[in-house]
């Protein structure tokens, strides 16, 4: 894993490779699987903790984007699914950019 921090004027931003690499559909589907899963888990968790204490918190952000996730991981295993059917490998090039937010 490459982590490279630039500072550009105020702002400083980093580049983390997170995956890179060629892999079997089913390695693929692995880690592509195991990244949606744990963004779900990391907004229901989040989601719980807006609402410990308040039935009437917002939780509107985090309903959201499991919602956008659980799609995702829908299309990635049709993908996969295809993929599979045509013996083939996956390149994945999966860069985490990150930046100060002021």
């Amino acid at each position: 894993m490459k982590a490279a921090v630039q500072n550009v004027g105020a702002t400083t931003t980093q580049k983390i490779q997170l995956v890179d690499g060629v892999f079997t559909v089913s390695e693929a589907s692995d880690v592509v699987i195991s990244l949606l899963n744990e963004k779900i888990n990391f907004h229901k968790l989040q989601r719980l903790s807006l609402s410990e204490g308040s039935i009437k918190a917002n939780t509107k952000y985090p309903d959201e984007r499991i919602t956008e996730l659980e799609h995702e991981k829908a299309v990635a295993k049709e993908f996969f699914a295809e993929a599979r059917t045509k013996g083939i490998t996956i390149k994945i090039d999966g860069i985490l950019n990150i930046s100060i937010n002021e």
